[in-house]
Formats: C-alpha cells, sequence, structure tokens
C-alpha cells in the first residue's frame, strides 16, 4: 500500500514537472526541484529521458548536486558526471559520508576518475584513495568513518559534557565505542545507558566487553546476513589488529539489501542491474544483445541435437510433436533447485559442509519426481497414441532428464561460485541448455534404438 501510494505521488511530480518544462517555467520547476528531498530528485532525473535529464541538472543548485549525486544509480550518476567539469563534480563529492565517496568514485570510468583525484586536495584525496583502497563488496568499502571513540578510563560525565560541546551527533549514532590508547576496540556503550548512567562512573565499568565487530574485508552480503541476525542498528568495523577503522549502520545494510534483490531480478534475465530504464537506444541494443547471443548459441547446441536424429524424425513425424514435452519439464524442474540454491546461498544456508548433502537430496527430488511424472506421461501417451513403446521411450526420457535437471540445478551454482562467476547471470542459461541436450538425446535417441 505504501509503495503503491509512493509510485503514484512520484509519478504525479513527474508529470508537473515534465509540463511545467514544456510550457518553459523553468524558474517554476528550479523551486520545485529544491523543495525536494534529494532522493526524489534523484527518482525524477532516473524517470526521465536523456534531454530533459540534462535540462533538469542543469537547473539545479551546485550546492544540491552532492546530495543527489549520492542517491543516483550508478549508470545515471556516471552520465551526469561524465559531463561535468572536473572541479565541480570535487565540489559536489566534497562534504559526502566516506562510503559514498568510495562507491561514487569507484565506478566512474578510468580518465574521469583521474581527472576528479587530481583536482580534489591533498586532504581529501587521501581520503578518497583510503575509502578505495579495500575491495568493492566488503566492509570496508559500505563503512563510514565518522565515529565517536571514548576511554576506558574516563568518566561518564566528562563524556556527556564532551557530546555537549561537539553538538551534532553522526547520523544513525546508537553506540560510542571504547578503544585503547592505540585504537584497539576494547568495549562499546550504547547511547541509552550512557545517559541513564550515574555520571560519577567510569566508562570501563558500564561498557560491554569483548563486542562482536566486523573484520574489514568481510563480503557486504555477510555484513547483512549479520545485521539481520543479531538485529544490529549500527556494528564496528575492525582491521586485522582489532584497531577500530568505522562502522557500519543500518542505512548501508538496507542499500546492500535492495542491491542484491535488484541484481538477482535483472541477471535472470541478463541485465545489468544498475542499466539505465532511459539509456540510448544502440547502447541498450548493444548490452542486451551480449546475452541474446549466448541464448542463441545454446539454442543452436539443442537444435544440432535433434539434427543427429533426423532420418528418425524424418520416419516418424510423431516424435517431433513430443520432442518438446521432455526438454520443457526439464527446464522448469531445473530453475526450480536453482532459484532454490542460489537463494540459499545469498543467504548464508549453503556452504561446502553442507553442500553434499543437498545435491544428494536434489538427487532424490529428482528422482522421485522423474518416475512420478515418467509413469503419467507414459500412461497418457500410450493411450492417446495407442503404443506402449512409444510411452515407454518417453518415459525413460522424462526420468533421465528430471535427474539430470536435478543434479544441475544444485550443483552449477556451487560450482559457478568457485569459479567467481555469478549463478543468478549465467546458471539459467547453461542449465536450459543442459536439459534440452539431455532431453533431446534422451528421447530420440533411445527412439531411434527401439522405434526405427
Amino acid at each position: 500500500m505504501a509503495e503503491a501510494i509512493e509510485a503514484n505521488y512520484a509519478r504525479s511530480q513527474l508529470r508537473g514537472i515534465n509540463k511545467a518544462l514544456s510550457e518553459g517555467r523553468f524558474v517554476s520547476v528550479r523551486k520545485q526541484l529544491h523543495e525536494m528531498p534529494p532522493s526524489d530528485v534523484a527518482l525524477i532525473l532516473e524517470s526521465s529521458p536523456t534531454k530533459t535529464r540534462d535540462d533538469l541538472w542543469e537547473l539545479l543548485d551546485s550546492d544540491f548536486h552532492g546530495d543527489v549525486i549520492e542517491e543516483l544509480s550508478e549508470e545515471v550518476r556516471n552520465g551526469i558526471i561524465a559531463k561535468m567539469m572536473p572541479a565541480k563534480v570535487v565540489d559536489a563529492l566534497e562534504d559526502m559520508d566516506t562510503d559514498d565517496l568510495a562507491e561514487t568514485l569507484s565506478s566512474l570510468p578510468e580518465e574521469v576518475l583521474q581527472d576528479v583525484l587530481q583536482s580534489m586536495d591533498a586532504q581529501d584525496r587521501h581520503r578518497a584513495e583510503q575509502a578505495m583502497s579495500y575491495g568493492e563488496e566488503t566492509a570496508g568499502f559500505i563503512m563510514n568513518t565518522d565515529t565517536i571513540t571514548l576511554r576506558p578510563e574516563v568518566s561518564i560525565d566528562v563524556v556527556l559534557r564532551y557530546l555537549r560541546l561537539k553538538g551534532d551527533l553522526p547520523e544513525n549514532t546508537d553506540t560510542f565505542y571504547v578503544v585503547s590508547r592505540t585504537d584497539n576496540l576494547v568495549g562499546i556503550v550504547p547511547v541509552t545507558r550512557l545517559i541513564t548512567t550515574d555520571p560519577e562512573a567510569k566508562v570501563s565499568e558500564v561498557m560491554d566487553e569483548e563486542p562482536e565487530a566486523i573484520p574489514v574485508n568481510m563480503p557486504d552480503d555477510e555484513v547483512a546476513s549479520m545485521f539481520e541476525r543479531y538485529n544490529w542498528l549500527s556494528a564496528p568495523v575492525v582491521d586485522d589488529k582489532h584497531r577500530l577503522v568505522g562502522r557500519i549502520t543500518i542505512d548501508d545494510v538496507v542499500d546492500i539489501i535492495r542491491e542484491d534483490a535488484e541484481h538477482s531480478m535483472m541477471s535472470m534475465a541478463g541485465l545489468d542491474d544498475e542499466e539505465d530504464t532511459f539509456a540510448p537506444v544502440w547502447q541498450s541494443t548493444r548490452r542486451r544483445s551480449v546475452w541474446l547471443g549466448v541464448n542463441l548459441l545454446t539454442a543452436l547446441m539443442a537444435a544440432a541435437v535433434s539434427d543427429l536424429f533426423e532420418a528418425t524424425l524424418s520416419q516418424l513425424a510423431v516424435l517431433a510433436i513430443l520432442n518438446t514435452i521432455v526438454p520443457s519439464m526439464g527446464g522448469v524442474a531445473g530453475n526450480q533447485t536453482l532459484t532454490l540454491v542460489i537463494r540459499g546461498m545469498a543467504l548464508g544456508h549453503v556452504n561446502p559442509s553442507n553442500s553434499r548433502w543437498l545435491i544428494t537430496k536434489e538427487f532424490a527430488i529428482g528422482l522421485l519426481n522423474g518416475v512420478i511424472w515418467a509413469v503419467l506421461i507414459a500412461t497418457v501417451i500410450a493411450t492417446w497414441k495407442q503404443d506402449l513403446t512409444l510411452g515407454i521411450i518417453i518415459a525413460f526420457a522424462m526420468l533421465m532428464n528430471m535427474i539430470a535437471a536435478a543434479l544441475s540445478g544444485a550443483t552449477l551454482p556451487i560450482v559457478m561460485k568457485k569459479l567467481r562467476i555469478d549463478p543468478a547471470l549465467a546458471g539459467s542459461v547453461i542449465l536450459t541448455t543442459i536439459t534440452d541436450v539431455v532431453g533431446i538425446f534422451a528421447f530420440l535417441g533411445t527412439a531411434t534404438l527401439f522405434l526405427v
């Protein structure tokens, strides 16, 4: 319900702005844009064709650019930054949080990135390079460095006076981190405990010792799993010497979950999850052609298997009619298993210790499904075509393909992950090829042996 209301609101905003633009009321559009939250402006830009997007960007004040850039998808953001002067980009990125800065800079083309870095002063350049030194999709890449640290020997009263002098706290601050003089993390103090504790007490007396911390090189999907498991709002990030280097907050984790969901959904269709909906025609065509080409090659492989049995098909036309049933059933069964295993891997449920058990389980399911549907299809075909042998042949092919589909669906994601290939992107293409080839070969090959 809330999503529908939000979508309707965004559509009404976009219609109003487009109408004002077409009528030349640029002052009105400018006023509307600056009254919106940066996230809404980003949505308007992403929902507009390239020419309209450029016009809207020109109407924004430069001191508003950084807030909007943070909210844009990668491809739209890169397209806008590519048209900006490096000095303007530096101004927009100046006050950006460390994690957003790392994400923005790392997605830029190399030549643009170097121009931007060269335009930064030494301090900002160091901050940017430090943020990008951690690998993408790691805890270090998504963390913020805006932490407030305490010493264990300090009194609560001193801490409270320091906080009053400081004024504003970093966003989403729910915990303060206690560190030694060498910056090693030794404890945490929740904000609620700090303000309800005797001011004369020492930090060491109220802190939680040996807190759970996130290694700086931990993959971001594991970080998201830990936040879900422990219901964290924030968590400290430490290096290999257990020194505090930053923190991750729940808003960063929500972004990870959303991006992973978009990635999985788009990858199933062979698309880039950051693809700009309003990108130029040729650019979108070129990207989509890659996986269409791969799919064509796999289809030709299946056709080549059918061609091996051309003589059989020419003698028994009924085989051509029934030839699509077995591959189709195998494809559906295999994709069920593939989707289940990919989901299990994303949630951290599937790992080397239980993968062999999972493959055995899916083999048993494939065997049982194969027997059930083989008996059913044999009964239908034997009754329909009045040919018991034909029914047995298609039943055998169905059994073989259902087993192959289950094994392929279970093993492909595991093998592809070891090879550092995204199973969501390529798994369904390879699986379909396997079930097509096995299904056609089993059906037509068996028919050739017993009917021709």
